[in-house]
């Protein structure tokens, strides 16, 4: 990310009075055209983030860079990205740390790739596994145009469901449809305590991963899905707005344990206090 005054080759995001989004690359005597009328990209060039301009047409325009959340929704795409509610939901819940090794399979147009690659850092490394050419090629020019081309990342065309070359992983990341054709795969290739996350869009699917990774040597498995409500605040209006982003996929965490603790016998229940009688619980902290 860039600081400072706007430079030639930027990308920068524009917003109107209506919040409606788009994202341009500077260029000197480039122009952006809408139907509210035209900017030249040379009134922005040289001038400072946050700036307001006006078209050709007096419509007011504010110049920002992207976020990563931003350019998520606007860059060119195939695929249907992962939705950033749900991309930092993975973060944290796969544990993604700083230096990590990193299968990511279903890249797709790169969203969650490039979140990797921001939580990474130089030292990690993201190895992506996509099995359409096109949809790799995509993917390397989206994270490239955000973060540039000097970024830990390797994107092979291949199927991942005929196995893991890859050994030693921290963390596998799966956006596909069969995942749990996965686990077996996953269970070879990632170091004891590895994380495996799978983003999918239907409870029938999550099911049958579940029972997949249920005899499996994975465990401490949970699956949710994040809703994200945004609220109007104008003057004494507070409401939440009409409109919210509400089920997009959800997310099953597993994690890989030896094989007596993932799948302990019937006498481990036997080790476990039993649990206090008549015992009130209340969510109120101050009671």
């Amino acid at each position: 990310m860039s600081r400072g005054p706007f430079t030639v080759g930027e990308r920068v995001l524009l917003l109107d009075t209506k919040r409606r989004r788009h994202l341009v690359v500077l260029q000197a005597g480039g122009a952006f055209h809408s139907h509210a009328g035209i900017v030249a990209h040379d009134d922005l060039i040289g001038a400072p983030e946050g700036t307001r301009v006006r078209t050709t047409m007096g419509a007011r325009l504010t110049a920002v860079r992207p976020t990563l959340a931003e350019y998520v929704l606007e860059m060119p795409r195939g695929a249907q990205v992962i939705y950033p509610k749900d991309l930092g939901a993975i973060l944290v819940h796969a544990d993604v740390f700083p230096g990590a090794r990193v299968l990511e399979s279903g890249v797709g147009s790169g969203a969650l790739t490039m979140t990797l690659l921001r939580a990474l850092g130089p030292d990690g490394h993201v190895l992506g596994y996509e099995i359409r050419d096109d949809f790799a090629g995509r993917a390397r020019r989206n994270v490239e145009a955000f973060l540039g081309p000097d970024v830990p990342l390797t994107v092979e065309v291949r199927d991942v469901y005929e196995g893991i070359e890859a050994t030693d992983l921290d963390r596998i990341l799966l956006d596909l449809p069969e995942p749990w054709r996965v686990v077996p795969h996953a269970a070879g290739a990632l170091t004891r305590g590895g994380i495996l996350c799978a983003y999918l869009p239907t409870i029938l699917q999550v099911a049958t991963l579940r029972a997949a990774i249920a005899e499996s040597e994975f465990g401490m498995a949970q699956t949710f899905e994040v809703l994200h409500r945004t609220w109007h605040v104008e003057g004494q209006s507070v409401r939440p707005d009409h409109r919210m982003v509400a089920h997009t996929g959800f997310l099953t965490v597993a994690r890989l344990l030896t094989p007596e603790a993932a799948r302990p016998d019937a006498s481990d229940a036997s080790d476990a206090p039993d649990a206090p009688e008549d015992t009130d619980v209340t969510d109120d902290p101050g009671s």
